[in-house]
């Protein structure tokens, strides 16, 4: 028994969890008054709409791509959800999902052309920000009632936020990692000529991930809206740092396929957790994404101490 929880697999498994309960209980530490549903509830609220961008982020890192253009996604996502949706629900509805459409589209383009996807969805960036900027030149619209009942949700004895984190992690993880297919999606970012002579298209897989990363992206933009009541083209821009931040938090790799949903949800928790830490600290907010970074380092190198004893 404690040769299996000493092992190098168990560890890197257990490194996400273990350093977002060091982290809440460092914020326990200088904030008692934080350990409450309120404190809780309040340090939480915008986990949701990250962790849904940090699976979107892991959908796409999985087939060994990277998309920089999330951010902007979501934020087009959230102006779609403020104006469109709000005042014609099936105009906004069916512009949602051109959204996606165009993500897997996206995503065939890569894989038929063999392009970078770094510069690809960098490029696009700037397109989604454009549209977003044409849909709410200034900050505003109102978000839907039904999106911001859904946000405002109150529930006993656990905030909304954390029991909201449990259900995406836990269905992202039956969906990809541990169905027929999610093994096979799987594959092709650990070994996509295999997957290739078992008679598996690699275009449709790759497009399929790239839609359920669009699909999430939707659901990260419209959550957000919930949070905030309104919107902006800028909204989100953080969004695609702190996604992949996320996933390599949560114990993903940029390469080989290798991915925990849950681990990048409790990534996104310990990143809107770590917000509030620095705040506590009374650390100004042109310094925080600097220590954001500084935390990300320490958890990567305490990952390369445990890959290095596995070795």
């Amino acid at each position: 028994m404690l040769a299996q929880l000493s092992s190098p697999k168990f560890l890197r498994a257990a490194l996400p969890a273990a350093s977002f309960t060091v982290l809440l209980a460092a914020i326990f530490y200088v904030q008692p008054r934080a350990m409450s549903y309120f404190g809780m509830n309040l340090m939480l609220q915008y986990t949701v709409p990250i962790a849904l961008a940090t699976i979107a982020q892991m959908f796409i890192i999985t087939v060994n791509d990277l998309d920089l253009s999330i951010g902007a996604f979501v934020g087009l996502t959230a102006c779609i959800g403020a104006t469109l949706l709000a005042d014609t629900p099936l105009l906004g509805t069916l512009a949602l999902a051109a959204c996606v459409a165009a993500y897997a589209g996206l995503g065939a383009l890569i894989h038929w052309r063999n392009l970078p996807s770094i510069v690809v969805t960098l490029g696009m960036s700037f397109v989604w920000l454009g549209i977003a900027v044409l849909i709410l030149p200034t900050p505003g619209g109102t978000a839907p009632g039904w999106v911001k009942a859904l946000m405002g949700l109150k529930v006993p004895y656990v905030p909304f936020p954390i029991i909201a984190a449990i259900v995406i992690g836990l269905v992202v993880h039956v969906a990809l990692m541990r169905s027929s297919y999610g093994a096979v999606l799987r594959g092709v970012g650990g070994n996509p000529k295999a997957v290739g002579r078992a008679g598996w298209s690699l275009l449709k897989a790759k497009m399929t991930m790239y839609a359920a990363a669009g699909f999430f992206g939707v659901l990260s933009g419209l959550s957000l809206i919930g949070l905030t009541s309104a919107a902006d083209a800028h909204i989100a821009d953080r969004y695609t740092l702190y996604a992949i931040a996320g996933v390599i938090l949560g114990g993903g790799e940029f390469t080989g396929g290798r991915v925990s949903p849950v681990g990048a949800v409790i990534g996104a928790l310990t990143l809107a957790l770590t917000g509030s830490f620095l705040t506590f600290l009374r650390i100004s907010p042109d310094w925080q994404i600097g220590a954001q970074g500084g935390i990300l380092i320490i958890v990567l190198a305490l990952r390369a101490l445990i890959n290095r004893r596995e070795a």
